[in-house]
């Protein structure tokens, strides 16, 4: 799918475009969005910190990709992370150049890779994921005592966080418009950093989604990497209790401690890894329920579940309210076990009441192609506006096709 745009400098010349993301290190909810990105303007250079080869789309690939000194440090292309104390340093040496407007899709220190000392700046549109999550609100799960220690994390961790707080807040200023990819991410930008974002829901590949023909079994779904913050064990620890049979799709460091406990409680949970597209396909077309028991940003997963017909419970915290709504999921507000527990008794309750035709209707308010004809309008009319100022010329999307979070129940 090839998309043009029609922005016009003053001179009737095409405006040079550069796109700016953090890492390319594989692909993920962010690289989605940049492949997109990389769709809608195909000529156009990328800055980004790594660029592992082959591991992004051909998309992504097939332009000029400008990397920073990162790449040339030792072992950083698999533990990059390490690293995180330079990320500044990085960012402040590495900036898209030659350009009159830069996209960046950021979820660390890509909006900073944007030069504002030039006398000709190029207008900024940060679509952001999140401020930096493992130095503001996550910083527990990342480097917290029961991560890192006691003492590593009080004593170098948290001054390492608090320094990049600093830098984080202090490059603010070079974005023109921020776009949040949910409400709940556009509030943090609100605390955080003290601007507004207009909300912009990410894209779902939901067309490969709603051919799934939907014949539920008696087990519940589990689409997840394995760390920390995703609360799997929550879901193991829930059908445990209630003698569900669980299965597990996806991998990650806390693979072996969660079989671990699934056998120490006699839990009945089959451990899937990594699938294909169209496996992936087939787990949502036949689990009971998808269970979400984390707190997203936004949550690609569950609007990929109801796509296929498969109804969600999760918790009603984040982004996921956003895409959910009763007639699609069983939201809960109580962040334990127990409380998913009762919305997995709830949701059996009358699971009969859930029809594909809303579901699948639902996934389709976040499709690619609305993605792009969103993003589209909003570039178009935030840099060339016509009647109006280019502030109030704008569109907010928060209400195009999102869940009404009055009307959201929670258990």
């Amino acid at each position: 799918m090839q998309y043009n745009h029609r922005f016009n400098k003053s001179n009737g010349e095409m405006p040079r475009v550069a796109l700016v993301h953090d890492w390319l290190t594989g692909m993920r909810g962010g690289e989605k969005v940049l492949d997109l990105l990389c769709r809608l303007y195909p000529s156009a250079p990328l800055w980004t910190l790594l660029h592992c080869p082959g591991a992004v789309s051909e998309a992504i690939e097939a332009r000029p990709i400008y990397t920073s000194l990162l790449q040339h440090m030792p072992y950083a292309r698999t533990r990059y992370r390490n690293y995180l104390p330079l990320f500044p340093f990085f960012a402040e040496f590495h900036k898209a150049q030659s350009t009159d407007l830069v996209i960046s899709t950021s979820h660390a220190v890509a909006k900073a890779m944007v030069s504002r000392r030039d006398k000709r700046k190029p207008f900024h549109i940060c679509y952001i994921h999140t401020p930096m999550r493992y130095v503001w609100d996550m910083f527990d799960e990342y480097f917290g005592p029961s991560r890192v220690g006691s003492f590593l994390s009080r004593f170098f961790f948290r001054p390492i966080a608090q320094l990049l707080q600093s830098y984080d807040k202090m490059t603010v200023d070079r974005v023109d418009l921020f776009l949040a990819n949910s409400r709940y991410v556009a509030e943090r930008v609100r605390r955080i950093y003290g601007r507004e974002a207009l909300v912009l829901p990410p894209p779902v590949n939901t067309e490969r989604f709603l051919a799934t023909r939907r014949e539920p079994e008696d087990w519940y779904l589990v689409v997840s990497a394995m760390v920390p913050y995703k609360k799997v064990d929550q879901a193991i620890r829930a059908c445990a209790a209630l003698h569900r049979r669980l299965k597990l799709v996806g991998k990650g460091p806390e693979t072996a401690g969660l079989k671990r406990l699934a056998e120490a409680l006699g839990a009945d949970v089959d451990f899937v890894g990594y699938v294909c597209d169209e496996s992936l396909s087939d787990y949502y077309g036949r689990a009971r329920a998808l269970l979400f028991p984390g707190l997203e940003d936004f949550g690609i997963v569950p609007v990929e579940a109801i796509a296929c017909g498969c109804p969600v419970i999760a918790l009603g915290i984040g982004g996921v309210l956003d895409s959910m709504t009763p007639l699609t999921s069983v939201l809960y507000k109580n962040a334990t076990v127990n409380g998913l527990t009762q919305a997995m008794l709830t949701f059996e309750s009358h699971e009969n009441t859930f029809k594909e035709s809303d579901l699948r209707a639902q996934a389709l308010r976040f499709s690619e192609a609305c993605f792009l004809s969103r993003l589209e309008q909003t570039i178009r009319n935030a840099i060339q506006p016509t009647e109006v100022d280019a502030n109030d010329g704008v569109r907010d999307w928060s209400h195009e096709g999102l869940a009404p979070l009055a009307t959201t129940e929670l258990i």
